[in-house]
């Protein structure tokens, strides 16, 4: 088996390296747009399922692992920010509240496909605007859903409570990812 996994995110490499699992990294080129009406419970999957289905034919023995993370708030997805202002908005909206993490991983082969979506409930503590400067500054998290990562500062200091896998909340369920890998 030849495991491609098609991300740069360095967080989901040292996951997918941690598993145990040897695998190479691929690129994607896809433009990750949500239709208006899709529930956003089943949008981390569909963008995973875009990535997969954007990618060459593959070929016999080949594994391709796509992943996506949305952070939804009161059914509003909060993606990657834009800019220190977006960031320092998602974080102000996020501060005190629980919202919802949802990665969608899906794992191809020439002949399966494997769509499954991981969900965790994240609480924050109050966020004041100094501590939002602090992070923005330090982390620089403009390539996180959300604005931030669980790993990082933000995550060790503001988080009250979880509800579900601390590795979905960071960008690759791998409790689903290591059972499908293992079953092909």
């Amino acid at each position: 088996m030849k495991l491609l996994l098609a991300s740069q995110s360095p967080r989901r490499k040292e996951l997918l390296s941690s598993l145990g699992f040897d695998f190479e990294v691929v690129t994607i080129d896809c433009e990750e747009i949500i239709p208006d009406d899709m529930a956003i419970e089943n949008a981390a999957a569909y963008l995973s399922q875009l990535k997969a289905n954007s990618f060459r034919p593959l070929e016999a023995g080949e594994v391709l692992l796509t992943a996506d993370t949305v952070v939804a708030l009161n059914n509003q997805i909060l993606g990657k920010p834009k800019d220190e202002a977006d960031a320092q908005h998602m974080l102000r909206l996020l501060s005190g509240k629980t919202h919802q993490v949802y990665t969608g991983i899906t794992i191809q082969t020439v002949d399966q496909v494997f769509t499954e979506t991981d969900v965790a409930d994240v609480e924050l503590d109050e966020i004041s605007n100094e501590e939002i400067d602090y992070y923005i500054t330090h982390y620089k998290p403009f390539d996180k859903a959300g604005s931030y990562g669980i790993q990082e500062w933000l995550g060790m200091a503001k988080i009250k409570k979880l509800s579900g896998s601390f590795y979905t909340i960071m960008g690759l369920p791998t409790h689903l990812v290591y059972k499908i890998l293992k079953e092909i």
